[in-house]
């Protein structure tokens, strides 16, 4: 075997070759080997958690990783699963599955991920998210692969910018590291509990090939896996909290009133339980939805590495990898909307915000009980170019260029042609009353029907009962594409080195949105009955739930069969086009250009006889901006019934370009000394940033909503994008000690600050925009609700929408206010037969505005504990670890809904606990962890409500045998415990989404030769 000398090293300088080897710089620079340096044979738990003690114990800096046990063995098959074990990182999920990650506090789109030191773009419009966050989804990429991921907590002058809480290196395997031919096939049978409809056993297969002429001076790697997961969900959602202030006087709450919208503790039967305070917030839900999916992802993964050195001084790597991430899903919803015209309401005012947690409503019978089905279908695909070559000049020189093209792709893959989701919605309008109880963590719904209406009239609720509503057929697609060239050097002395480089680097992302709103039997169901037989069948959702109390909750249900056969059959049946439309709503560019130089220098010495080692750089980069919207023009807000509205849009377009620019010179400073052979002290400063996300850099004015009437506390709200804003700045320090008491052993703890400056918060103005006009404000609403107070009927939404359908079309209602009807009118086809369209009579739209800015500073600091150690020859080990996250800034629940608060997201402790063991070619270990509640969103929906996610611990589990060198049999248990996942709004009662998860488990054989 060759040896590649690239140095000649002092003694000291010995673990700046350490550093370097897990520096995050480029592939052949990151793999870098000396005569004199030790190789480190990962087999087992125990070596790989040596070899990551290792990396933890010579950096200089903060850096904590994860090696692979064995080639192609990482110890998880999700790379964010396997970080989460790390000290300071937790992770989100999607459908069970790790996805993102967040270190310190800081969430996906606050950490840059690289591979092999390069950039990765990230792109996921999976379930219509639009595709607007930096975040890099660790779901699409496979683990076979992955030699180590390291998360280096503290900023270096040699790593690209973007991440605040960390950079995390994914270093995949090259064949120089790997003498001869080595070989590794592994093959799994995964089963999810959550599976409905797919099969109960999917494959995942794998393999890796390596190989290396006998003077090793060329290299070929080809590694590939292909992966299914078929899996379900089972969850409730509501889609908004209304908040508002309790006044004594008319509120639009939902709630009975007189005549003079006076509260009516006893008018016509409608009471209110436990008043609210005048002044307290109070707040009532929009609906509650029972949601399930059924899902198929398929992954396939494959790298192809050469390395080619023909001599000591020169190694040249070409390497491709390409990642694809198929994913199919069914989605159906049982949709209860409240009328908010109760019966009568019971408010728990022991919260600081009073929850309306007991809703009771009479309907009349001719409500609709939603039922939506939809076909979400969304790839996600990966593919790098990369070519690296490191040449030694001399002993003290070496020299290193490193140029790559990666793009990150999220397409619709629909069977309509450019669709990510179709969607159709149908209803049986034959609800009589209902019941929302919020007491529970599971809200439950109590209902009565009256099919005499508008039903088939045989008193079952069954499949006869539905009618249509509409199909929407959605695209959202994004594309980031990133270009990074890096001419680097490195110049060795006696005692350090020097390193210095620059780099090119053009990052561009391209989003696409269009929403088509096709109307078949409308909100209304103005055509009962006119589902087809075969499309939908008998399902009770509830019975999915089972893990929650379902006493008491309605278990009607039905599921398509088929959503993309309904939704063709619906447009078919009502000459409708399901297509995407021709012009998108929404079409992104933004494109950041980046030059940057770094210098930095590493030195090895001794302070009072103990070995120190201070590394100190700076980096300046300089980037500028360009932004492009194009946007459909919008041209009218049409009022459908009571809270729905129906954006239209011209076919003509509005572009909008917008240029910036900005700088920064960023300082970094680490120093460690050894105080005995056991013990180390460090002490890192340095200055990090985090560009924004996407959709904050958008040029256009996009997000039009409207929940309610103005006229009885509706409010029209838009988003605007700022391509001027700067990243988010970050001086960090970190002072740390850690104790080796055996070479697998130690104890560390650290305390960290973060003071973070450019926060970007959020102005919010009144502004008109495209000339829209608010067709609930105008004249002819108010002369509806004159006419409703003067003939002493409520006035709500509903009662509105209908009196002013009535005073529009006089020709159809000669009567005018004589024609309505308390509680029946709207159901018997107003409704379904009449829209109300703005007009020059009503009042120019001024929508509240929000507008991200950078106008907030703030600071997070913790605690990070670990511990690690293997008893003797026991075979027994342990790790732990525990860290405390804090902020300044919070978020008050008993805030005004009118103003958008600033607060910092993702702040949780987390804490991990390993327990291993590794004799007699049995390896097991069984890990615990588990994340504190933390708040995850500021501003959703019309109240601008925080989003708390509570707090969740996972227990996964795997054991394996070596049957010989060779042959390898594994059982892997993920969320053996089942635990579930839910979020609230500003108390535990409001309810945003709750999650009933299962358990995975996955039987493996690997054999390596």
């Amino acid at each position: 075997m060759r040896t590649h000398k690239n140095f000649k090293l002092s003694l000291v300088a010995k673990s700046v070759t350490l550093l370097l080897g897990t520096a995050v710089v480029m592939p052949a620079y990151a793999q870098e080997e000396t005569a004199e340096s030790e190789i480190i044979e990962v087999r087992g738990i125990r070596s790989s958690m040596q070899e990551s003690m290792s990396v933890k114990r010579e950096s200089v800096g903060v850096v904590d990783a994860i090696s692979a046990e064995d080639i192609g063995k990482f110890p998880d098959t999700n790379l964010a699963e396997s970080l989460q074990r790390i000290t300071g990182v937790s992770i989100s999920r999607n459908n069970g599955e790790g996805a993102e990650v967040t270190v310190r506090g800081f969430g996906g789109d606050k950490n840059m991920i690289t591979l092999n030191g390069r950039v990765m773009p990230a792109a996921d419009a999976f379930a219509n998210g639009q595709g607007t966050s930096r975040a890099f989804n660790f779901a699409n990429l496979a683990s076979e692969s992955v030699r180590s991921v390291e998360v280096y907590k503290t900023g270096r002058a040699n790593i690209a910018t973007g991440g605040i809480g960390a950079t995390i290196n994914i270093k995949t395997a090259k064949p120089l590291d790997n003498e001869g031919v080595k070989i590794s096939v592994g093959a799994k049978a995964v089963t999810d509990t959550t599976n409905r409809t797919g099969s109960d056993i999917t494959p995942e297969v794998s393999g890796l090939f390596s190989y290396t002429n006998d003077d090793s001076t060329w290299g070929v790697m080809l590694t590939a896996s292909h992966q299914v997961r078929d899996s379900g969900s089972t969850s409730a959602t509501a889609n908004d909290w209304r908040v508002a202030e309790w006044t004594g006087e008319f509120d639009n709450i939902g709630i009975a009133r007189g005549p003079n919208g006076e509260e009516s503790i006893d008018y016509k039967n409608s009471q209110i339980t436990n008043i609210p305070a005048i002044g307290q917030l109070f707040a009532q839900p929009n609906d509650v939805r029972y949601v399930f999916t059924d899902q198929q992802r398929a992954r396939d993964n494959a790298q192809l590495t050469l390395q080619y050195s023909p001599t000591d001084s020169f190694i040249g790597t070409l390497d491709y990898t390409y990642a694809k991430n198929e994913i199919d899903e069914d989605r159906g919803e049982k949709i209860h909307w409240l009328t908010r015209t109760a019966d009568n309401v019971t408010f728990d005012t022991g919260l600081p915000v009073a929850t309306a947690v007991i809703i009771n409503e009479s309907t009349g019978g001719t409500k609709d009980l939603g039922f939506n089905t939809a076909r979400r279908n969304q790839v996600n695909t990966l593919e790098s170019l990369g070519v690296n070559f490191e040449y030694s000049m001399n002993d003290d020189l070496t020299l290193r260029f490193d140029g790559h093209n990666s793009l990150m792709e999220s397409a619709p893959n629909s069977p309509i042609s450019g669709a990510s989701q179709v969607q159709t919605q149908v209803a049986a309008p034959i609800d009589l009353t209902q019941r929302h109880d919020f007491r529970f963590d599971l809200p439950k719904v109590t209902r009565t029907f009256d099919d005499s209406i508008k039903g088939n009239g045989n008193g079952i609720e069954d499949l006869g009962d539905l009618g249509t509503q509409r199909s929407q057929v959605q695209r959202s697609y994004q594309q980031t594409e990133v270009s990074q060239y890096r001419f680097e050097g490195t110049y060795t002395f006696d005692e350090g080195h020097f390193d210095f480089g620059v780099e090119a680097r053009e990052e561009e992302m391209r989003q696409e949105f269009s929403d088509n709103n096709i109307i078949l039997g409308d909100w209304g169901v103005n055509n009962p009955g006119d589902v087809a037989a075969g499309l939908f069948e008998n399902f009770n959702v509830i019975a999915e739930f089972d893990d929650y109390d379902t006493s008491n909750i309605n278990d009607t249900g039905f599921r398509g069969l088929d959503p993309i056969a309904i939704a063709q059959w619906g447009t078919d049946l009502y000459n409708q086009d399901l297509a995407i439309l021709a012009n998108l709503d929404e079409n992104h560019m933004v494109r950041e250009d980046t030059i940057s130089a770094y210098f930095q220098v590493a030195i090895q010495a001794e302070l009072s006889g103990m070995p120190i080692n201070i590394r100190a750089g700076v980096r300046y980069e300089s980037t500028d901006v360009d932004s492009t919207s194009t946007i459909a023009i919008p041209e009218s807000y049409i009022w459908e019934d009571n809270n729905d509205f129906f954006l239209s849009r011209s076919a003509t377009t509005d572009q909008v370009t917008v240029s910036s620019s900005y700088d920064h010179l960023l300082p970094n400073l680490d120093f460690d000394i050894a105080f005995s052979d056991k013990l180390k002290g460090r002490f890192s400063f340095g200055q990090t940033i985090a560009r924004a996300n996407y959709n904050q850099l958008r040029a256009g004015v996009t997000g039009f909503g409207l929940d309610a009437p103005t006229l009885v506390g509706g409010v029209g709200v838009a988003a605007a994008s700022n391509p001027s804003l700067v990243p988010i700045k970050s001086n960090n320090f970190d002072l740390s000690t850690e104790y080796y008491f055996a070479d697998t052993s130690y104890v560390s703890i650290g305390f960290y600050e973060k003071r973070v400056s450019n926060f970007i918060g959020s102005d919010q103005v009144e502004q008109s925009h495209f000339g829209l006009r608010d067709v609930t404000g105008g004249a002819r609403v108010q002369a509806a609700r004159d006419a409703l107070v003067n003939d002493g009927h409520i006035v709500d939404e509903t009662s509105l929408f209908v009196m002013t359908a009535l005073l529009d079309n006089p020709a159809d209602f000669p009567n005018g206010a004589g024609d309505y009807l308390p509680g029946i009118t709207f159901g018997e086809g107003i409704a379904a037969d009449y829209d109300i369209i703005a007009n020059l009579t009503d009042p120019e739209f001024q929508f509240l505005t929000s507008r991200p800015v950078n106008n907030k500073d703030a600071t997070i600091y913790g605690f990070e504990i670990a511990a690690q150690h293997f008893f003797n020859d026991t075979g027994f080990g342990i790790a732990a670890n525990y860290t405390t996250v804090r902020g300044d800034v919070g978020f008050d629940i008993t805030g005004s809904p009118s103003v958008s608060q600033f607060a910092l997201t993702g702040l949780s402790d987390t804490a991990n606990l390993v327990l291993m063991y590794e004799k007699h070619g049995i390896q097991a270990r069984i890990a615990y962890n588990w994340r504190d509640e933390y708040l995850a969103e500021t501003s959703r929906g019309a109240s601008r409500n925080p989003r708390f996610v509570e707090s969740f611990a996972q227990v996964d589990a795997n054991v394996s045998y070596l049957i010989n060198d060779n042959f390898t049999v594994a059982l892997e248990g993920i969320n053996i415990t089942g635990e579930n996942s839910r979020s609230f709004a500003r108390s535990h009662a409001q309810l945003w989404d709750l999650f009933d998860l299962g358990a995975r488990y996955q039987v493996s054989a690997r054999y390596t030769y």
